[in-house]
Formats: structure tokens, sequence, C-alpha cells
């Protein structure tokens, strides 16, 4: 085409220089040229375009341009540039040109061709991976053209030395990694000038592999064959190189060294294949080479023995069965072959075999050995040595009884022997033969012995035994039996007088009974411990001190020597117990039963009484109140019933009451309120799910209802629903409420208020294009976008055809065409809410078909060898490049060495069977579409060359035989043959021993070079011209069987027989020759048998060389000559020696006895105390081993051995001695013996062993059974400090030498974390003048602890601090005590503050953590500073603010405020309450949690007064003083609600102590002159609710001391009413006195102080006086009388202490409406005496009264009393303290009371028993005093 359009172009210009310009028609017509002249160019290139216009004599044209028929522009210039940039511009170009009205004819069109620039592309030579060392050549290919010069550039630097199209690149050894990116282009001088540059390829270079070995397998045993492989990665190009032992030492092919690929494989593994092997790649084309792989060291293993175990060992006796082991060592799966006599046992291929002995059956059964086989390796083992089995009969017991006839309690030995062995076990028998005697308390079977402990009168009988051997079912003859008699013993009884319930005090005689015999000495025994001293026949014994268990029994100098003990006669003393009360419910709600039960122990015989809150109030039957039995029934629970309980049990029949119990108080709790939250909050968005929780706070259980629009969903039971809102829902979606139910208490709840659900519309989501824009084509890549209105931080979600893309969540994707292609959607997601947005419109991808390609291929099918042409076009299109694609889609065809792609086509060269596949072609290009539709796939058929087959016989062959080997290439026989071995460049040819006939090659007299690879290959004229060669075969040439002799024994002794045994290999049918020192051996010399020859009865003269060899008449027909073996006579009969490894032992060790001789072979002889005896037993190895020895395993041993058959024998050993002692018992003792340890002690374990004789012992130690401390010289063993990670059970062993003690009794050691104790004070609000207890306690169960007391004081460096370093520890003075509890007695300033304690204990000292600090806290003001709230009130509404702030006489610096709470201890103001200062702190928000105690505290340690602050979730509270009110002023109480601005003061009701006192119109209760009595517990109550309680504390008004006119007054009084106070002193005496003589003490009870405290009610019981109390009207003393018994002169001695009782009593008169001033006694006081008992000088003290008495009102004395009971209301109490006071004669004991009459007192009738007082009574304070002389 291109020379036709060039002649065209010239004939045009032609014509147009001829001037042939004009048409015939007279229009001068334009003529078009192209400078320079070429119509095609190349992408880059430009080109003129000029247009003549000639003739028409007109210069001034105007020339308009045209390209394919379109006007393009217009010009006054004749010539037009085309910048050819792109292959759009190619085209028909035409001119015309214009002058005024005038137009030129249009030029003819000339063609204007733009061709794309080649591309130059770089082929890489070698392909694949590149390694260190290599040489790489790149070729730069540009398709097309010729005649380039070259441009080459790495890393886009252009290399000038390099224009050649191939360039060599030489890796350096140590370079791995990218070596550069390379790329070429072309220039030249002619079209196209320049190339476009080729793409860039990268050079990477690995570093070069490892070549890794295996062997299969290793160990390997003789004969078997090893597989080595060796590889280098995954590339298949590397051939290897083996080595062994040395680098220099190459492994080649041999007859058994076989090399294929990467295999070297080694057949009949020998010794001399045993070494270290290791194997290298190549790549010999490249030069390359591996690193060298790890040597693997191959090893050949021995074959495995087979021994012959026997079980049992020792003698066998007629019936046993022995059980026969074969054990082969170190292998399993084994198969057995068993032999008896040299005779195999077919049917016995068990590892095991039993062997029944016949009953009657004695001597010798049978000789036994084995072998294994086994399919893999090792597959045979060496057969065992035999074992014989000899069979003895069953011995007879004996029986013998010592002592016989018995008395009851002695103990008899009954022993049982059979022979001297000592593996018997044994039975006995009584009686009869089914009843067996067993071990039992007093049966002791101990080995051979029969104990029997105590002999009783069952024991009597007839008495046989019978030797066992239980594991083996074998049992002796039974023994003679003997009759065992059994005399009684007379038998103790105790009795007592007299008899009745005993109680402490009582003098009791028992008396010991014993009915026969006389001359009885008497033992008594007390909780079975033997009295000492008393022998008489009656003892007399005084109670509490020697209650117990009383026995006697008697003993005596004639027989019987003792009677049966008597039976235990037990003094019980019963103490008087105390009740226990239980209440069920509790808390209660209204409406419930409560049932509260007393209990006093089991007794059925008591009746009870019932208490609240008072001892005075006793709860009587009512309407709702049933008591019955021991149970109190409170119906219908009301406020009312809240309170204190307690209960009382009483045996009135005999004026017994138990003790109070402990107080139970009742609370009645409101039912719950339900609440609905709503999940999420805030906005609800359509499509949203909103999840509604009914929450009712402290219950579980509950069925919930549920109500929408006051309409009730029944369906709806949960806790929390679920409401899904329809996604076009908006507005008002429901009114919501819940309300629970359950089965359990409280059954209902209040509902919850109303919740209303409102929903907002979602936004909405749409889909675009973004690019490109028009037309899709497949192939394309489209990019979608999903815009959302509104909110930000969307994560978006697609969809195409309603199917969510997985991984796509952002703002726009990518999608590939047509895979991709489908209807589009998308949706917003985000984190906050709305969570979502509405979906998309679905968006349409629609795809424009893509043009289509055709493929064709010639020729096909194709030759191994031709070559393939493949064309592929697009329509008439000449712009496409193409791709091409064979099998798979991934797998694109490249140009390579034979495929060279030029254009549009595609040219196999010496095609081979790899190139058979399906081909397709795609056809790609710069403008849109970008590429065509894939052509229909074409198969393309490469038939492969015929196959050659080569036969070889025989193979394997052996030496000096003929080999035939035969080629043939299918049936036809004009083939000619070549042959190769081992290489392909090796060809075989004629020579002496090979010749070549046709299809034959025959080797004669074939040698061991022969040995290798043989193929051979077809060739011919016609086509196919040659055929593949032929599979390799290896011809093997196998050497003639190696023959061998063995000699049995061999050194041998005279007159023993020898047997020589020939073997040549593994044929069969072989027939033997021998000799003997140089000359072959004639049959009739020796005896002959097949492969054996035997000499008998064996002289000197047969030594000498022996050696054979094989004959047979099949291949191979001969083996080789054996070498030859020496036959050596020994002309002596040898002796054994016999050595032991040890020859004193512990019972249980094991003992080997070692049997040596020389020369081997031999079965071994053992003999016990005789060697002329029956052997023990018989061994095939040379040691016999005893195990688990006992003492009767002592003795003399000797040995002997033997072999052959006849056996002949060795002289016997010398002899060996045993010495086997019982093994010592080691004991492990913990130190100190706590049961529980701390982390960070030390603990010493000692080991002790016993009977272990001498002391030079090693020890070791274990740890759950596990050794840690081996050989320790010294028998303790120390952790310092222990940690919980040595928490175990630890035993100890004793080591010396090789022998061991028994190991010792595990003992546990549990360590536990470091304790921390709990601190409690109590009380914790400080009442002036009291006492406080503190006490610390160490929850785990430990002893031995000190206890050390702190007080806290701001953190000071350099005292003890706590961990946080909030508080130092400041000691406390006695600041170390044994007891757990700490008195503080208050001394000047009040001790309020935060106290610690920890405990100790060890040398040295371990201590425990310190305690969490806990307060002691005083309500009253103090001067130093002062804690003000606002408001002003302890009680105070959730969510109001409350302010707190530390006032300092107007200045708080230096103070911080502190609070806490029972769920956490003190800390500061949290940061979340807005605290302003640390002195102040504002509560924005009460909750409820912040109730607690807040107190101010100074940096010096001072306190201020502390706060109680409760925060109530209800709707009312109290308003009540904060601090104490002092006696006489006023209080009033408000009842606050929480609505008080919209509800009008409501009938409102007050509660002390749960009592209701007052009803109220106005809310408001006041106390106008409040006393001590209105101390207690406040709350009120209403329509709107309850109020919490609130204490309120009321202060002990100040005492002026009196003036002058005061004492005269004072003087007055004391005359006027001194008679009146002592008659009420000796009243209260002749009280206490009585209440003496009746029993050892009488308490008055009343209920504890209702205070959030830790005190505990009874621990003040032993101080002699309780606490005073707050909450109760009535103050009351409990007084402890002495222990002193009036009626017990002897208890008066010259030195024992007498009991004293002092009174200390002021008389004020009572005035509500005037405050009394209070006086204070005087310093010299007068006491009276009062005797309550006889008493004498020289008795010493005595036990006296005193009373001081400060009279200050005359009152008259009342009337005595008949008894000694506490007042009714209106009665004057003392409060009596025990003191003891200094005297001449020593202490004595002392009580005080100090007495302030406050009211005048009534002394009421006598009472029958003491009660507590009634309400008003008034009590004195106590007042320790020094008790003045006699």
């Amino acid at each position: 085409m291109e020379p036709t359009l060039l002649c065209v172009l010239l004939l045009l210009n032609t014509h147009i220089n001829s001037g042939h310009s004009e048409d015939d028609d007279g229009v001068v017509k334009a003529v078009l040229t192209i400078h320079p002249n070429s119509s095609q160019i190349f992408s880059g290139e430009s080109v003129t375009l000029r247009c003549d216009i000639q003739g028409g004599g007109v210069t001034d044209w105007e020339y308009t341009w045209r390209k394919n028929g379109n006007s393009d522009s217009s010009s006054k210039k004749n010539e037009h540039e085309v910048s050819a940039d792109k292959i759009s511009d190619s085209g028909d170009y035409s001119c015309l040109g214009s002058h005024q009205q005038q137009d030129s004819k249009w030029s003819d069109a000339v063609r204007l061709t733009v061709t794309a620039l080649p591309v130059a592309s770089v082929s890489v030579s070698p392909q694949g991976l590149l390694y260190s060392g290599d040489t790489v050549s790149l070729q730069c290919v540009i398709p097309g053209y010729t005649d380039w010069t070259y441009r080459w550039f790495r890393d886009n630097q252009h290399l000038p030395s390099q224009t050649s199209k191939a360039i060599d690149i030489t890796i350096h050894i140590t370079q791995t990694g990218q070596t550069g990116q390379y790329r070429c282009e072309g220039t030249k001088t002619d079209q196209p000038q320049r190339s476009q540059p080729s793409d860039d390829v990268t050079i990477s270079v690995t570093a070069l592999p490892k070549a890794t070995l295996t062997v299969e397998p290793n160990p390997v045993f003789p004969g078997e064959t090893v597989t080595l492989m060796c590889s280098v990665g995954s590339d298949s190009s590397w051939n290897y190189q083996w080595y062994k032992d040395r680098n220099d030492n190459v492994v080649s092919k041999s007859v058994r060294h076989t090399i294929t690929g990467d295999t070297l494989t080694i057949s009949r593994a020998a010794e001399s294949d045993q070494g270290q092997y290791w194997c290298q790649g190549e790549i010999q084309s490249r030069s390359i080479s591996s690193i060298i792989s790890d040597p693997v060291t191959i090893t050949l293993n021995a074959l495995p023995v087979a021994s012959v175990s026997v079980s049992p060992q020792g003698l066998l006796y007629s019936g046993d069965t022995v059980s026969l082991q074969c054990v082969i060592p170190g292998y399993t799966d084994w198969t057995y072959r068993w032999f008896r006599d040299n005779q195999h046992l077919p049917s016995q291929t068990s590892k095991a075999i039993d062997i029944t002995i016949h009953n009657t059956q004695t001597g010798q059964t049978g000789q036994y050995r084995c072998e294994g086989t086994k399919t893999d390796q090792p597959q045979r083992s060496q057969p065992s040595d035999d074992v014989t089995i000899s069979v003895t009969a069953l011995p007879k017991a004996t029986l013998t009884v010592d002592p016989n006839p018995v008395f009851p309690g002695e103990t008899v030995t009954l022993t049982c022997s059979v022979g001297s062995d000592s593996i018997w076990s044994y039975q006995w028998y009584k009686d009869r033969n089914y009843n067996v005697v067993s071990q039992s308390d007093r049966h002791t079977i101990t080995g051979d012995t029969l104990t029997i402990s105590r002999a009783a009168e069952s024991d009597q009988g007839l008495y046989w035994c019978q030797g066992e051997i239980q594991s083996r079912s074998i049992s002796s003859i039974i023994s003679d039996s003997v009759t065992i008699t059994l005399n009684a013993l007379p038998r103790a009884s105790v009795s007592i007088s007299p008899q009745f319930v005993l109680y402490p005090g009582d003098t009791v005689t028992l008396q010991c009974d014993i009915s026969d015999y006389t001359d009885w000495t008497y033992h008594w025994f007390i909780d079975n411990q033997l009295l000492p001293s008393p022998t008489r026949k009656t003892i007399t014994i005084s109670l509490p001190d020697k209650a117990g268990q009383y026995q006697c029994v008697g003993r005596r100098r004639g027989r019987p020597q003792m009677s049966y003990l008597s039976f235990s006669l037990p003094i019980i003393i019963t103490a008087l117990p105390k009740a226990t009360l239980t209440v069920e419910p509790n808390p209660v709600f209204p409406g419930e039963t409560v049932t509260l039960t007393c209990s006093v122990g089991s007794d059925s015989s008591w009746n009870y009484q019932w208490y609240k809150d008072r001892n005075y109030n006793v709860v009587s039957q009512s309407v709702r109140h049933s008591i019955t039995g021991d149970t109190l029934t409170i119906s219908r629970a009301a406020e009312s019933d809240q309170g204190f309980y307690w209960c009382q049990g009483e045996i009135q029949s005999r004026s017994i009451s138990s003790i109070i119990s402990d107080p139970v108080t009742i609370t009645l709790n409101a039912l719950p309120r339900a609440s609905v939250s709503v999940s999420p909050q805030g906005l609800l968005y359509s499509g949203e799910t909103v999840s509604l929780q009914c929450v009712i706070p402290g219950y579980t259980d509950w069925t919930y209802r549920w109500f929408r629009y006051n309409q009730h969903l029944p369906s709806q039971t949960s806790k929390a629903i679920d409401i899904t809102i329809h996604i076009t829902l908006t507005g008002q979606a429901g009114q919501y409420r819940c309300e629970g139910l359950r089965n359990d208490r409280p059954q209902r709840s209040q509902p919850s208020d109303d919740i209303t659900i409102s929903v907002t519309a979602l936004p909405t989501a749409s889909v675009k294009i973004v690019t490109p824009q028009g037309l899709l084509y497949p192939g394309d890549r489209v990019t979608l976008q999903c815009d959302i209105s509104d909110y930000t931080g969307w994560t978006y979600r697609w969809f195409r055809y309603n199917e969510e893309l997985p991984i796509q969540t952002r703002k726009t994707i990518t999608i590939s065409l047509p895979d991709q292609a489908g209807q589009y959607q998308c949706v917003g997601r985000r984190r906050g809410r709305p969570q979502k947005s509405d979906h998309s419109f679905f968006l349409p991808i629609i795809i424009t078909a893509l043009p289509k390609t055709t493929l064709t291929v010639k020729p096909n099918p194709a030759y191994t060898g031709e070559t393939v042409t493949l064309m592929c076009s697009v329509g008439s299109d000449s712009i496409w490049n193409y791709q091409w694609y064979k099998d798979r889609n991934d797998n694109v065809v490249s140009q390579s060495v034979r495929h060279t792609i030029t254009g549009d086509t595609l040219t196999i060269s010496r095609a081979a069977e790899s190139d058979q596949g399906q081909y397709w072609c795609e056809g790609s290009r710069v403008s849109r579409p970008t590429s065509s539709q894939p052509s229909n796939a074409i198969t393309l058929t490469v038939k492969a060359l015929p196959k050659t087959t080569l036969t070889v016989k025989p193979n394997p062959v052996f030496p000096g035989e003929t080999v035939t080997l035969m080629c043939s290439v299918g049936s036809d026989s004009i083939w000619n043959y070549q042959w190769y071995k081992d290489r392909n460049d090796n060809v075989v040819s004629q020579s002496v021993r090979h010749t070549i006939t046709g299809d034959t090659l025959t080797i004669s007299r074939a040698a061991e070079s022969d040995q290798g690879l043989y193929w051979c290959e077809g060739n011919r004229v016609s086509r196919p011209t040659s055929s593949q060669p032929s599979n390799a075969v290896s011809l093997k040439v196998k050497a003639l069987p190696e023959t061998t002799v063995t000699v049995n024994p061999n050194p041998v002794y005279p007159g023993e027989t020898v047997t020589l045994t020939c073997s040549a290999g593994s044929y069969s049918d072989w027939s033997y020759k021998w000799y003997k020192d140089n000359s072959e051996i004639s049959l009739s010399q020796y005896k002959y048998l097949n492969t054996r020859s035997t000499i008998s009865r064996v002289t000197e003269s047969d030594q000498g060389l022996y050696w054979c060899q094989g004959e047979r008449r099949s291949r191979p027909t001969s083996s080789s000559i054996s070498d030859a073996v020496t036959v050596t006579v020994n002309n002596y009969q040898p002796k054994t020696t016999l050595t032991s490894d040890k020859e004193n032992v512990f019972t249980g060790d094991s003992v080997t006895l070692s049997c040596t001789v020389e020369s081997s072979g031999w079965t071994f002889y053992w003999y016990r105390h005789r060697p002329d005896s029956t052997p023990v037993t018989t061994t095939s190895g040379y040691s016999y081993t005893l195990s688990w020895v006992s003492v009767s395993d002592g003795g003399q041993y000797w040995c002997r051995a033997g072999r052959g058959d006849p056996v002949y024998y060795t002289l016997y050993s010398d002899p060996v001695q045993i010495n086997i002692t019982e093994r010592p018992v080691a004991v492990l003792i913990l130190q100190p013996n706590w049961t529980q340890i701390f982390r960070g002690e030390t603990v010493t374990m000692r080991c002790d062993i016993q009977g272990g004789g001498d002391t030079d012992w090693d020890y070791k130690w274990n740890k759950n059974s596990q050794l840690f401390s081996p050989f320790n010289t010294k028998p303790e063993h120390r952790i310092s400090p222990v940690y919980r990670s040595n928490s175990d059970s630890y035993t100890c062993e004793g080591v010396k030498g090789n022998k061991f003690s028994k190991t010792s009794e595990a003992v546990k050691l549990t360590v536990s974390d470091q304790p921390q104790p709990a601190l409690s004070i109590s009380p914790q609000w400080l009442n002036p003048g009291a006492s406080v207890m503190l006490s610390c306690g160490v929850k785990e169960l430990s002893t031995d602890w000190r206890f050390s007391w702190y007080r806290t004081v701001p953190y000071r460096a350099g005292l003890p601090s706590l961990s946080d370093k909030s508080y130092s520890l400041q000691p406390l003075s006695d600041n170390v005590t044994s007891e757990d509890s700490y008195t503080l007695i208050p001394a000047g300033a009040a001790p309020t503050g935060g106290y610690v304690c920890r405990a100790g204990r060890g040398d040295p000292v371990y201590y425990t953590l310190y305690s969490e600090p806990q307060f002691l806290w005083s309500g009253d003001l103090q001067p130093s500073v002062s804690l003000r709230i606002n408001p002003n009130r302890t009680q105070h509404f959730r969510s109001k603010s409350l302010s707190l702030s530390c006032e300092l006489k107007g200045n708080s610096t230096g103070w911080r405020l502190k609070r806490y709470t029972e769920t956490a201890w003190q800390s500061e103001c949290p940061s979340a309450w807005r605290s302003v200062t640390e002195s102040t702190c504002t509560i924005t928000s009460l909750n409820t949690w912040s109730s607690g105690v807040f107190w101010c505290e100074s940096g010096s340690g001072e306190y201020s007064n502390a706060v109680n602050i409760t925060v109530n979730d209800g709707d009312v509270i109290l308003e009540s003083p904060v601090h104490p009110v002092t006696e006489g002023d006023s209080v009033t109480l408000t009842c606050v609600f929480r609505y008080q601005e919209t509800n009008p003061k409501l009938k409102t009701d007050f509660y002390k102590d749960g009592v209701l006192i007052k009803n109220e119109t106005t809310g408001e209760m006041t106390i106008p002159t409040v006393s001590k009595s209105d101390e207690g517990f406040y709350k009120c109550k209403s329509g709107e609710g309850e109020s919490p309680e609130s204490w309120v504390a009321v202060r002990v008004s100040p005492v002026v001391s009196p003036g002058s006119s005061t004492s005269v007054l004072v003087g007055v009084v004391v005359g006027l009413v001194v008679a009146g106070v002592l008659l009420v002193i000796l009243l209260v005496l002749l009280w206490r006195y009585q209440n003496r003589k009746g029993s050892r003490f009488n308490r008055i009870f009343w209920p504890p102080q209702p205070q959030s405290t830790n005190q505990d009610p009874q621990q003040d019981q032993g101080s002699g006086y309780t606490h005073q109390q707050h909450g109760d009207t009535n103050i009351y003393d409990t007084i402890h009388p002495s222990d002193n018994n009036d009626n017990d002169a002897a208890g008066a001695s010259a030195a024992g202490p007498s009991h004293v009782t002092y009174a200390q009593i002021q008389l004020k008169k009572l005035d509500k409406k005037k405050k009394e001033k209070r006086n204070y006694p005087q310093e010299n006081p007068v006491y009276s005496e009062v005797k309550t008992g006889k008493a004498t000088a020289a008795a010493g003290p005595v036990d006296v009264t005193y009373a001081e008495v400060d009279l200050q009102k005359k009152v008259k004395a009342k009337k005595k009393r008949e008894t000694a009971t506490p007042p009714e209301a209106e009665s004057v109490y003392s409060l009596v303290k025990p003191y003891t006071a200094p005297a001449a004669a020593g202490p004595v004991d002392v009580t005080y009371a100090e007495v302030d009459l406050q009211k005048r007192a009534k002394v009421k009738k006598k009472r029958e028993r003491a009660t507590p007082p009634e309400a008003d009574s008034v009590y004195s304070r106590l007042k320790p005093r020094s008790c003045p002389g006699p």
C-alpha cells in the first residue's frame, strides 16, 4: 500500500509542476502537497501541508483546510502544520482557495497516516531467581525495525557506554536484594527515529540458598536401604553433589550407591556406611553452587537381642501358672516366635505366654526361647538364650500357738511356716473352712504371724493356717489344727453417791466394785488419764475442778493379774444455757407475717418470755401477736412492730432462767419503686430500636408488667423490652411505664413514672458516578460516590443488588467492569446518633460490549519440534496491540527463546508437549475502548515422539555372566538405535566385551564396571526422525553371597561339644564344603548336618583354623569362601567369680549378684546357704537381682555356670555374705508448728531418721514428690522468707552412700499472703469520761500474735506510715500487748482521731500489714475548730446542695475536711464536688452515697467535732440538732417535706427509739427542757412518708462550785438525812448479801445502744460494770459479787483477800423547773462499815462494804425489805465497780458506787426476782476510790 501511495503522490506532484492547475471548466483547482514528502509519519513528528493555486493570477487567497470532509480552519497562509501527537491525527486532508466571491476547486485529498512509535522491551536471561555471583544478560527488543542504536538506563541514569542490543550484568558474590532498575530505548537515522522506552525491569538478587539434607531411615539396621534427599528450595534446575566424612570424599555411584536427581540411595546398609553426610546443589550452566547443607550422621544400630523373663521367679510349684515374657528392648510392634526344646510353637505369637503346670507334675518341664519379627525396622531380633522351667512339689504348713490357754486382754501369737521360702503369704482359719480370720483392731497379721491382742471369749476355738502365693494362685497343704482356750477375767464397776444433777461445788464419792477374787489394788482413771495416788476402793472428788469421765480397774499379784476396766462414769456439770433468737423474715414488708423463735438447747422443758425495746416491756398474746411454745408470731406486720426483740427461757419448777438472748432488730422496709431507663438517650431516629429497662432497686427475680398509654402489654414480661421504630415513623411513639411482681418478698413494687418516646427522621443518602463520564466498557474502573447531606463522621456501607459489599466503608468506591456491574446503593453509619441514614436509590451501571477478537493457528495439530504461528485480529483496525493467553487468564504468554511476538503474530519455535493447551488473545489500545473481548479459545495439540523401550536380562547379574539389552520403538523395524550409559555424552560403542547387533547390546563376562544406568534412542529418515529416549534401566552386578562361619562355644574346654555353623546369605539349597588348616574335611571325620558341623568331646587336637564354602545348582552356583575362624581349646576347668553390688542393705532394697566367667554362652546357677543344694534360680545372664529384699533374704550365696547339651559345668564360686537390716524411717517436723504460715515468715523443716543408727546421713528434700534439694548434709532445711509458691506437700529422705531411709510422711505447708488485721472501735462515738475499747483481729486461723497500737498523725518522715502516706503512726503508751484489745481511758483532751493496729510473732518478729484506720469521733464542738454545715441539719434530700467548712476563729487555714463512709475509709472532699479549698466543700447535688461522717483535721493532728450526714432518697427528713444539746435547753424537731412549698404542714407523728411519743399538726415537736432521758433516736412520719432516724445527744449541764453559804446548808442537810441514807445503803447491801447466798451472781440486762458502732453487747461481762447506754430512759448497773462463799470458813485465810464494797452517794433535789448546781463530794468523806460474815483477827481482812455519803437533803429512811431486789419506778440505784485497795494484809476486793440522788424515791415492796428498773429511775455514776484502812 505504501509504494502505491508514493506513486500517486509523485504523479500528483508532476501534474502540479507541469502547470496544469485548472480543470477543463476553467475553475482554478487547489493542489495540496506534503513536506517533507512522506504520507506516513510517527507519533511526535510533524509535517507541513502546502496549498498552491496556480494560474489564477491572484495572490491574496484565503485558504480553507479540511480533514476527512470536515472543515478544520481558515487562514491567509497557504501552509498548515500538522503535529502528530496521537494516532487520531491520521486522515484525508484537502484545501480550498477563496478570493472575494471566487472559490477554487477543492484539492484532491492527501492521506496522512500517523503510526505509533515501536515499544522497546527488555528480556532477561536467565529467567527465574538470580543468585549472588550470577551473570545476567539483558536484551533490548524493538519489533518491526532494524538498525537501531540502543540507549540503556539504570535507575533512570543513562549508561553511555552501553549501546548494544544485549548487555551482561555480573552480580557480585556478596550482593543480595535489588541491584537496579533497567530500561532501554532505540534511536535510528531513518523513520522511525526513536522508539518508546521499555518498562523498567528490576534485577533482584537472592542470597545463595542452603541445601537441606534429610535421611530416612536413621538410625538404620544392617541390610536396610537408606534414602538421602537433598533439596534447594523449590527450583528444579539444581544438580546435587554428595559428600561423606570429608570435603574431598565425594560419594559416587557404585553397586550399593545409586544417585538419581536429588536422591542418594544406599542399598544393603553396612557398618562402612556410617558417618557424616552432606550435600550441595549446583547449577552447572551458571557455575552456581548452593551453601552446603548441615551434616547428618548416619548411625548403624545392631539388631536388638531378645530375652525371656519368667514370672514368678524362684521356686515353681505343681499347679503354678508360669508367665514367660519376651523382652526385646527399644522397639515395639513385634510379632513373637516361641520355641520349646528347640521346637517352634507356631500357635504362640504373643509377647507373653502362660504355661500351666499340672498338679501332679514335678521336675523339668522344658527349655524355652523366643525371637521377634516386625514389618518396620528392625525387621528381626536376635534370639534369646534358653530358659529352663523346673517344678517343685507343694509343701505343708506348720502352726504354733503361744500362750495357750489365755486370759482376756492377753496377747496370743500364732505362727505359720512353710519351709524357708519368704514369698509365702498366709491365710488363717477358725472353726470352719470358710471362716477366714482377717485383719482387725485386735487381729494383726504380719508376714507369717497372726497376733490376737486383748484376747476375748470370741477368740476361743480351732485354728489352722495355709500358705498362699496369691499372685500365682498357689496354696500349701493345710496345717494341723490347734485349739485356743480363753479363761474369763472379773469385771470392775463404778458407782456414784449421791445421784442427781451436779453443779459446781458438789462433792461426789465414787466406789470401785470387783465381784471375784481378793487382794485387789485399785487404779482410777479420769478422762483416760491415770490418777497417780488413789489406790483405794473409794475416792472423793470436788466439783467442778475434778469433773470428767471416771473408770477403775483392779490389779493383783496372782492370776488373773487384772480385772476388766469398768465402764466410764461421766461426771457432768451443767452451766446455765443462753437463749438464741432467730427472726424470719427480717427485714419485713408491710402486711407480712414475722416468726420469732427462741431456743435454749434441745431441752423441751423450757418456757419462754418475750421482750421488746425495754426489759419491762414484755410482749404478751394479742390479736396480731401469737405465742406458741418457743415461737412468737406477728401477723400483718406494721411500723409499730419495728424495734429490738429479745427472749429468755425459764424452768419455773426449778427457778432456773437462761441467759437472755442477744437482741435482734426487726426492720420494716417500704416497697421498692420502679423506674424506666431509656437507651439510647437523646433524639431517637426512624428505624432505631429503643431499649426500655425497668429498674427496681434492691431485689431480683421480678416479673415485669409494661403499660403503653395506660394499656397493659400482656406479652411484655421481661425486665428490658425493645421497641422498633418504623422506618417512616416520626413524632410521638408512645408513653410507657412499668411495675414489678415477684414470688419472693417483696411481692410487688410501686409503678414507675411515664416515659414518652419521640422519633426524628433519618438523613438520606444518594449515589453518583464520579469517573468516567459517558459510556462504560468492560475493563473500565468506575468511581462511585455516596453523598449524605447532614452530619459528619459517616462510615459508608455499599450494596450491589441488595448484597452488602463487605470491605467497602469509604465515601467513594472504585469498581471494575464488567465483573462488578450492577445496581448500586449506599447507606451511612456513624458512631454518634443518628447511627445510620436512609438507603439511597439504586444507581444502575450499564456496560457497552467490547469489540470481538479473532484467532487463527497454523499448523494444528503440530509435532514436537515444529514451528506454530498464531495470528490475532480485531476487525480491520490496525492500531491494536495484542496480549496472548494460555490455559488460564493469569498465564500470559510472553516473549522467550521459543516464543516470538511480532505485531499480531505469536510464533512458537521447536514445539514441545508443554506448548499444548488452549490459546486465546485480546486486543488493547490507548483510546477507549482500551481493550477488546478475548477471542474464542483454540486448542493447540502437540503430538509426542514415539517412546523407546529397553529390556535387560538378567538383572541383577553375577560377575562373569552375560547380559543382553534390547531396544524397541513400537512394531516398526526401520529404526536404528544409539546406546548410552550414565551420561548423555557417554555413548556405548562396540568393544571386546560389548557387541551391538541391530536392536541388541550384549555384554560378556559382566564385571563391576558394567554397573550403571543404561538407556537407548531410535532415529530414522522419515518423520518423526527420532524417538524419545527410553527410561534408564539400572544394571546391577551383584557380588557372590558372602559365607560366614560361627563357632559356639569358642574358646572351648576339653570334653565340651562345639558346633561350627556355615551360612551363605539369603539363598537356599546350599551344600557346604569344610576346610581345616588348608585341608578339606571329609564327612567321616565329623558329624555333618547340612549347615552345621559338630565336634563332640573336644580334645586339644581339635584346635585350628576352620572355613567353608557354599555350592548350589541354581544362580548363583557358588558362594565366596568364608573367612577363617580359629577354634581354641583351653586345657582346664574354668572357675566363676561371684561379686555383689551391696553387702549391707536395708529391707526393700535391691541387691544384684554378678557371676563372671571367661568366654560366653553360659547359663548361671545360683545357690543360697549351701553350694550343693538345689539352685535358688537359674539365669541366662551373669547377674541375679534380689528385689524388695526382707531380712530373711540375708545369708551366703554361691554361683556356678554351665553350657552345652549335656551341660558342662564350671567350678563353684567363693561365697558372698549379704546382710539385710530393717530400713530406718524419716520423720519430717515443721518448725514453728503453726497451722497457718504467712508470706515472709521463716519456716524450718527438720528431718529425723529413726532407727538409723549413726548420724552420718545426707538428706534429700522433696516438694510435691519432686526432688528440690538433693544430698544436703544438714537435717534442717530453712525457708526464709516463705512465699505462696512454697505452699505444697514436703517429704524428706535419708541417704547414706547408696542406702536410703523410708520417705517421711508428707507435711503440708500452706503459705498465705501477708495478713491485714481488722481494727474495731467500741463505741465509735465518744461519751465524755467513758473508756473506749480497741479490738484487733487477724481473721486467718493463726496463733501466738502480739499486737501493736498506734494513733494516726499527719505524715512525718521517720515515723511508720500507711502505704499511701496519708498518715504517720504514733505508738500508744504500752504499745505492744499480748491481748487483742486495748482500752483507751480518756484523760485531758478527748482522744478523737484515727487508730491503727498490727500484729507480730516469731523471732525475728514477723509483722502483718497495718490495719485500715478506724476513727473515734465526738459530736461536741471543740474550742479550736468546728465543722459547720449549711443547711445546719444532719438529714438532707438527694439532689440538694450542702456546704461544709472548717471554722477556726474566723480562719480555717491549715485544716482539711475529711469524710468516712461505710464502703470506703476516710478520704478528702472529692474534686467532683467543686471543693473551694481544702477546708471547705460544696456538694452541688447530693446523692445517697454522699452519706457519711464528716470532720475537720489539722496538720498537727487535731480533730474537730464530727457530723453524721444522712442523704435520703425519699420525700421526708427530720431536722434535728447537729451537735449535742445541753440539759435544760429547749429543742425543736421539725419534719421537713421535699415539696414543702406546695404542700401545707401535714399531721406528723414523732417517734423516739421506735415508739410513738407525739402527734403534731404543725410538723414540729418541741422539748422545752431537755434532759438526759430525752437522748435517743428520733424520726417522723406523715402521709408523705417516713424520715430516717437521727440521734439526739444530750450533754450533762456543767456543775458550778458551791459558795460558803452552800457549805453551811450542806452541813445541815448531812445531819438531817444521814440516818435515812444509811438505811438505804443497808438495804442495798442486804440485797447483795442475799443474792450472793442464793447464787453465784445475778445480772440485770438492757437492750444495747441502738447506735451504729461495733460494740459487742457482752464484751464487758468480765469488767464488773457496763457502759452507760444511750437511747433508753433507764440507766442500769451490773453488780458482780465476790467469788468467796460466806459459809466457807476455810476460805478466809490470813494471806487471802477479802471483799469490800464502797458507795459514794450524793443526794440532790430534782426540780424540773429550776436546774440545780451540782455539788461534787468533799475530799475527806466518811465511810460506813458493814460486816457480811464472821471475822477474826487470825483470819485477816473480812468482806466489808463502805459508803461515802454526801447528804444534801434530809430524807426519811424506808422500811427494810425482805429481799434485795431492784426498786420500782422512782428508785435510786448505785453503780458498783470493783476496785482493789491496798492494806497491810494484802489486797482486798472493793466495789464503789457514787449515788447522785436527784429525785426522791419511794421504796416498793419486795419482788420475787430481780428485774430491770422501771422508767424514770435515777442511777449513779461510778468513781474509783482508794480504800482507807480498816
